[in-house]
């Protein structure tokens, strides 16, 4: 049974989408069958995976056009669900009641296939975010160390409280991931004790890894690749098989 992973943030420019890409290729290094689902109208995450939009994506799922089977691409990085621009307009289009629900209900007939789930959410509070959170066991919130970047984990406190109150008891925030991290930079300790308050007010804690600021982070997506797979040996791509290994350790062995 699939464990579901979703990545949240809702500020952008965070490293949220090459955090999941990064995770996808940790897994699939450890031999493990992966699916990366964008749930990003931007479609960033599949497009850094090799998958294309053009194919039935995500959206065609969630208003039932096809089934989730249909949309899965196998890609040379791992299985993905792809994502365009008309998944922006989902919130008009599930006006059903129980809609915060759909995502969950289309995944149940997949779950045995997969032994991870990842799925990367757009920078907003939306019936996306929503359906993502009810939908998956794990919440990994990725930060830049700055103030704007705080704020909009700080945006989503409440959200993330009353899902797991009301919606889905099992939800687990497994940590917040500091990305683009400098530890020569004054201000980013600051935001790191911060975002140490935040966390323990989800009942969470900041990661103990912190993943490196690196160029080839930015260049992975261009060679339609994960980071772990277009440069292993950069410090950034060592940092995120050792997030992996911090919070999957156990289960990957």
């Amino acid at each position: 049974m699939a464990k579901v992973i979703t990545f949240t943030n809702q500020k952008g420019g965070v490293g949220k989408t090459t955090t999941a890409a990064a995770f996808c290729g940790a897994f699939v290094a450890k031999g493990k069958k992966v699916l990366a689902i964008d749930l990003d109208p931007q479609g960033n995450l599949a497009f850094g995976l090799g998958a294309d939009d053009d194919e039935y994506t995500i959206h065609d799922v969630l208003i039932g056009k096809v089934s989730i089977h249909e949309a899965i691409q196998t890609t040379h990085n791992c299985d993905v669900i792809p994502s365009n621009i008309l998944l922006s307009g989902l919130e008009l289009e599930l006006s059903s009641v129980g809609r915060e629900y759909v995502l969950k209900e289309k995944l149940a007939s997949i779950m045995k296939f997969y032994d991870y789930i990842v799925i990367d959410t757009p920078p907003a509070l939306s019936i996306l975010t929503i359906n993502s959170y009810i939908a998956c066991n794990d919440l990994i919130i990725p930060m830049t160390p700055e103030i704007l970047s705080l704020q909009g984990i700080a945006q989503l406190k409440d959200t993330i409280i009353a899902v797991k109150k009301y919606y889905n008891k099992s939800l687990n925030l497994r940590g917040i991931l500091l990305t683009k991290y400098n530890e020569r930079i004054l201000l980013t300790k600051e935001v790191e004790e911060l975002a140490s308050i935040v966390a323990g007010q989800l009942g969470s804690s900041v990661l103990k890894t912190k993943i490196s600021v690196s160029v080839a982070v930015a260049e992975a997506p261009a060679h339609k690749m994960s980071i772990v797979r277009y440069a292993p040996r950069v410090k950034a791509s060592r940092d995120y098989v050792k997030v992996v290994d911090e919070l999957y350790g156990e289960e990957l062995r």
